[in-house]
């Protein structure tokens, strides 16, 4: 099915106001193109696994189900993933409607440029049965990704109205989501609350992709976003004495220290360190020593031909067998590190993907670091050394 739209559906967004926010500033009638609503065909051919993501995650309004959840959540975190995706399909049919289903029900109308309030990070039905946030937090890696995507919609669709919002969000996260860590520098909280209690502050490597760092440095220069991606690298080379992330971390005493609440187990939030490492431009003077600090999983998987679920960061011993999504995550590591046996195992086990098992429904995060990792791979989209989206429609399919 081609992700496309049709007059129908223009007005009644439009008579619904949808684009409220962005209407307030630029139009939002100028933003929904209809000659721009079918997604181009990826890396010179059609991405089949995007279409089928969409299908079955994206509902018609543009909520992201997580439908493995009790209460069938929708995250902010999978709202800017899929916007990113769409992104990367110059389909932007869908991401007009991922962005205006998170204004309405995450950032209660209020998202637009004059007026930014944080997403709430979670959605999805309460214990009465009915449908909305069931937490009102907002979580920093999604906000970092949603800023990025739209500054970065802005620059490749030429409009705006994203650019205006995108900025607008950057500085609402420096203003709230950020602190300073004495002798390090700026350093991202993982939301504005919670995260702080007395002398311990809680931290997430894995919030911290080191491309969005770099493009909003760009976009957003008076930001603190420079020196972040500095502190970010010091946090992960710090806090993986033995090549493997931890889920979590934390700053204590003047140092980063094992998190109090979680430990050094390193599974399902630092999969994607390994993930951000490899996507990150090999022109960036971080990128190599970012990966060094990582080879803990390289090596591991050389030894034992799996990834293993769960790893202490601190002696670096190994339990279980990562899922499906982990290979999505680590191909672009591999192909980094030019590990071709590596990357050949993880092509082999992520064709599982497009295989349809009956009686098995796909799973979200399966597909979500699929996405990122085979997009990557099969070169549907890059990053520059500024951290600069480059989708494959936009270079290659020319």
């Amino acid at each position: 099915m081609q992700v496309r739209i049709n007059t129908t559906w223009v007005a009644l967004t439009v008579g619904l106001g949808i684009g409220l926010g962005l209407a307030a500033s630029t139009g939002f009638a100028s933003i929904v193109k209809v000659a721009q609503t079918t997604a181009a065909p990826g890396a010179c051919g059609d991405w089949s696994a995007y279409r089928t993501f969409v299908e079955r995650f994206v509902q018609a309004d543009g909520r992201v189900i997580d439908y493995s959840t009790p209460a069938q959540q929708t995250t902010s975190e999978g709202q800017s993933y899929a916007m990113f995706f769409a992104l990367v399909a110059n389909d932007r049919a869908t991401f007009d409607r991922l962005l205006n289903w998170t204004r309405t029900n995450l950032a209660g109308n209020q998202f637009d440029a004059q007026n930014v309030r944080l997403p709430s990070w979670q959605w999805g039905k309460k214990p009465d049965g009915s449908y909305g946030v069931l937490d009102p937090n907002s979580a920093s890696d999604s906000d970092l990704w949603i800023a990025y995507n739209l500054l970065q919609a802005g620059r490749l669709w030429h409009e705006a109205g994203y650019t205006q919002l995108g900025q607008a969000l950057a500085a609402q996260i420096a203003r709230q989501e950020m602190t300073q860590l004495p002798g390090v520098g700026p350093m991202l909280l993982p939301g504005p609350q919670g995260f702080r209690n007395g002398n311990v502050t809680r931290l997430n490597p894995s919030y911290l992709p080191l491309p969005v760092l770099r493009a909003l440095a760009r976009e957003v220069p008076n930001g603190p976003w420079s020196k972040l991606a500095d502190s970010a690298y010091r946090l992960v080379r710090t806090t993986s004495p033995q090549g493997f992330a931890p889920d979590w971390a934390a700053w204590q005493n003047g140092q980063f220290v094992v998190d109090p609440k979680n430990g050094d187990t390193g599974s399902y939030d630092a999969i994607r360190i390994y993930l951000w490492a490899g996507l990150a431009s090999p022109a960036d003077p971080l990128a190599k020593p970012w990966l060094a600090a990582l080879g803990g999983m390289r090596a591991k998987i050389e030894q034992t031909g799996i990834p293993p679920e769960k790893v202490s960061s601190t002696t670096g011993t190994a339990s279980g067998e990562g899922p499906l999504s982990y290979w999505g995550a680590l191909a672009p590591y591999f192909k980094a590190l030019g590990d071709e046996h590596g990357l050949g195992l993880a092509r082999t086990h992520l064709a599982a993907l497009d295989a349809t098992v009956p009686g098995r429904d796909p799973v979200y995060y399966d597909r979500v670091l699929g996405l990122f990792g085979t997009g990557f791979i099969d070169g549907r989209y890059r990053f520059d050394e500024t951290g600069r989206l480059v989708p494959s429609w936009r270079t290659a399919c020319d």
